[in-house]
């Protein structure tokens, strides 16, 4: 039976993206019970207060801050915490504390938690996802990275906005890496069902292919060097992944989990595909028709993020 909205989940980290997303889940009606646990309790319990107060307004939804224990019975558990990367500081560096710092909540979680499902959204997404799955001894569909989803959202709304149209109506993916290696799926892009380039000739426009790719994978440094740091747009992405969950929608989302043995030399790593999310967690995992340069891109992030992986996974 669907559910209109989750009973329980429990938010770890309440800094700016963790209390973005919690704010997020209240204001979109998909849980009842919203806990953030942080080791800054007071951070957590204030962020719990500040949103909770605004339910005043919108619908009564519990919000508090509370412990690991909490995780118990959640619907999901959403990881947000770790370090945010410093001026001079290598992805290598930032990887390599945050992995730390993900084993041990990892662990925490799993003391309290039978067969949880767990939303990754730290960063480095996808090294983490794979060391989540890794230390919690889950099958790979119930840990959940939220990969490229938010790459997706930037790749979409920069074509709907060269071409005017609905960001509704444009279809096309960022798969691969949730970082500089991502791959922007042109070939099998479309508007509304006409594949891109059909819709490009009828219109008499040219896209600037380069140029919105080069936007879309700089777009979340563009917006911490303007702002200091990005969290509404990750929090709706995280927001329509817990949706499919809590409503068991069968969504097709570019989400990120550990590829199992049938995906040869990428298998053994977390990286975006096409997928299908419900309430169980990940369904199905899709492969879209892809460019021969599409094909050696996404080739080269798994490679990238297997050598990555194998830099910090004995910290």
């Amino acid at each position: 039976m669907k559910k209109d909205h989750g009973e329980k989940i429990v938010v770890i980290g309440a800094g700016n993206v963790g209390e973005a997303i919690a704010y997020t889940l209240m204001v979109r009606k998909q849980a009842n019970e919203i806990v953030l646990v942080d080791v800054n309790e007071d951070r957590a319990k204030g962020a719990a207060i500040d949103v909770l107060q605004g339910t005043s307004f919108h619908k009564q939804t519990g919000v508090r801050q509370g412990g690991y224990e909490e995780c118990a019975d959640a619907d999901i558990v959403i990881i947000t915490a770790g370090i945010a990367r410093k001026p001079g500081q290598t992805r290598l560096e930032l990887a390599r504390t945050n992995v730390s710092i993900i084993r041990s909540i990892t662990e925490s979680i799993m003391k309290h938690a039978v067969n949880p499902l767990l939303l990754v959204v730290s960063n480095p997404a996808d090294i983490l996802t794979r060391e989540v799955q890794k230390v919690s001894g889950l099958p790979s569909e119930r840990v959940i990275g939220s990969g490229t989803s938010l790459d997706t959202a930037r790749f979409r709304a920069n074509i709907s906005a060269c071409l005017n149209v609905n960001v509704t109506d444009v279809q096309a993916y960022v798969l691969g890496e949730h970082g500089d290696s991502q791959v922007a799926v042109w070939s099998s892009a479309s508007v509304s069902g006409i594949p891109l380039t059909d819709y490009e000739n009828i219109q008499k426009v040219e896209l600037d292919r380069r140029e919105i790719t080069e936007h879309t994978r700089d777009g979340g440094a563009e917006i911490i060097g303007l702002k200091g740091a990005t969290f509404y747009g990750v929090s709706m992405a995280v927001s329509t992944i817990v949706e499919a969950i809590v409503k068991d929608e069968h969504a097709i989302l570019p989400v990120s989990h550990v590829l199992g043995d049938t995906y040869g030399s990428w298998s053994g790593i977390a990286f975006s595909l096409p997928c299908r999310v419900g309430r169980e967690g990940i369904e199905q995992t899709f492969l879209v028709p892809l460019s021969e340069e599409e094909q050696k891109a996404l080739d080269q992030s798994a490679e990238l993020l297997k050598e990555f992986y194998s830099q910090v996974k004995e910290v």
